[in-house]
This record gives structure tokens, C-alpha cells and sequence, in this order.
């Protein structure tokens, strides 16, 4: 049976889909999670990637300017299903480190198609990080996924906490084909992970945010000027954002290389906070110590 196959992670979740650690690194049944692509390996492992993104995008919604960004990763797993990770980010052009995130978690399994994950993650910024991102501090991940053969679903929930309050509920529904060739020997393989999904949630982060960065001219575009009808609309519970995901990434015994392409397309956009329908682009590499 080969090592690898595609999985997810979260954390960040969803919430990892910009910044940090990427929260498709997660473990399942003794294994770890690599990008999208995850590796089932039912002993005690420690992965190690580095991740480069277009833009960060955090619960569907970006900055007033684009942040293209690159992250390294460390995972610990063991043979319980505990796991434990770290991440550092740096936005290219401007500080050394932006952000270092912290967290561990369980991974659980109720059957064979019912299985799931419950991790903590500690996001520490740089004084002047300017991801969106950046006004939230702790992360309390719920992740449940049900494969109905057919297509995996998955529902995550996040309580962020910190500067700001927010819940989100994300569902994602994605089918992993692997191929049933090799590339270059009889040990590699592709596979491909395509996705749809949708995120619910409040947006409090946002007016937290722009407060923030109320001095710097060249996001005035997201200022609200502390309206209170701008908070109460952030505190709504909403829909979010839809977005189309495809990953392809070429598998080995202990590594996965990773290209994807995401389409996001934002709703119920906080009126200061210019969000259009957008293209993300992720290349990631990840090896696995075992």
C-alpha cells in the first residue's frame, strides 16, 4: 500500500488557509497531514515543509493590499493520535517574521469513514504584521469529516479569540483521486484533491483590524472610523465566502510536492473592506520523518 494520500488539516483550518501553519497538516489514524495532500503513516512521525502562498487569505476575507507570503512547518505525531506543530511566516518585502504559530491537538477516529480532530493553535505576531490575520491570538479547532465514497465531507468549526471574537463554521465537500500509474518508478504517483466550500461565520476581526491599522495611509480603505453600525453588522452571523479548490501534487514514500489553485469569492463583505472574487495560488513542500 503506498505511504501517501491526500487528506486535510485545519487550524487555522480553513483558518490556516493564509497564514501559519497550514491547517490541511493534520493526522488521522496515526498520521500526518501534509498540505492537502496527507500521509497516512501509522507510526510515530515528524514532518517538516515550507509553503509559498499568493496572497493570505483568512476565513474568505484578505487585506486592503495583496501579502504574498511563505511558511515553515514542523509536525510532531504519535501513535495515539496526539500531535503537536509550529510555524513561522514571513510576508515577502517586509518584516524578517511576521507571525510564529503554536498548537497541538487529538486526532479521533469513530469508524472507518467517520473521523476527526480537535486541536488549540497560539498565533504570536510581529508588532507591525499586517495580515488580516493579525487580529486574532488563539484558535479552538473542531473538525469532523464523513467519506461518503462518492465525496468526503467535512465540517470545521472555529472559536478565534484575542483581540477580537469570532465563530466560523466551514463545510467542504472534496473528492481525492490518485492515479493508478507512476510518473517515474513504481513508487510515485500523482494525486489530485478537488474541493468546494463555503464558510459562515461573524467578521469582527475586521473592524479589530482596521482599528489597528487606522494610522497607515495605505489602508485607508478599510478605516471605519469605529462606526457602530459597521460593528453590529461584524457581529452578524453570516455567510462568508465560497471558493473552488485543486490541488495536484506528486507523491513519494516521504515526500509530497504540492501546486493548487484556488478561486474565492467573497459575500457579505464589511462594507470598508474592498474583497473582490479573487485567484490563489500555493506551492508546498513537505517531507516525512518516520
Amino acid at each position: 500500500m503506498k505511504y501517501l494520500c491526500l487528506l486535510f488539516f485545519v487550524m487555522g483550518s480553513n483558518t490556516l488557509y493564509a497564514a501559519g501553519i497550514n491547517t490541511d497538516l493534520f493526522t488521522r489514524n496515526n498520521l500526518h497531514v501534509v498540505a492537502d495532500t496527507d500521509t497516512i503513516i501509522r507510526k510515530q512521525s515528524v514532518s517538516v515543509g515550507i509553503n509559498y502562498g499568493s496572497d493570505a487569505l483568512f476565513f474568505g476575507r484578505t487585506g486592503p493590499v495583496k501579502y504574498p507570503f511563505v511558511t515553515g512547518d514542523l509536525i510532531y505525531n504519535t501513535k495515539q493520535g496526539f500531535f503537536a506543530y509550529g510555524s513561522i511566516l514571513k510576508v515577502l518585502g517586509y518584516t524578517p517574521i511576521d507571525e510564529v504559530d503554536l498548537g497541538g491537538g487529538y486526532f479521533y477516529k469513530f469508524s472507518k469513514d467517520f473521523s476527526g480532530a480537535a486541536s488549540y493553535t497560539r498565533f504570536i505576531f510581529n508588532k507591525d504584521a499586517n495580515v488580516i490575520k493579525s487580529a486574532s491570538s488563539n484558535d479552538v479547532n473542531l473538525k469532523n469529516s464523513y467519506d461518503w465514497h462518492f465525496v468526503k465531507t467535512s465540517v470545521i468549526m472555529d472559536y478565534l479569540f484575542g483581540k477580537s471574537n469570532d465563530f466560523f463554521v466551514t463545510v467542504t465537500n472534496s473528492k481525492y483521486i490518485e492515479t493508478s500509474w507512476s510518473i517515474f518508478d513504481d513508487k510515485d504517483y500523482l494525486s489530485f484533491n478537488p474541493s468546494f466550500n463555503f464558510i459562515t461565520g461573524t467578521q469582527n476581526f475586521v473592524q479589530r483590524y482596521s482599528l489597528d491599522h487606522r494610522f497607515k495611509d495605505d489602508i485607508d480603505n478599510i478605516y471605519v472610523h469605529n462606526d457602530p453600525n459597521s460593528a453590529r453588522y461584524n457581529r452578524k452571523f453570516k455567510m462568508l465566502n465560497y471558493s473552488f479548490k485543486l490541488p495536484i501534487a506528486y507523491n513519494r514514500p516521504h515526500y509530497t510536492l504540492e501546486a493548487s489553485w484556488r478561486y474565492s469569492i467573497p459575500v457579505n463583505v464589511e462594507g470598508a473592506l474592498e474583497n473582490r472574487k479573487e485567484s490563489f495560488f500555493n506551492f508546498t513542500f513537505y517531507y516525512l520523518f518516520y
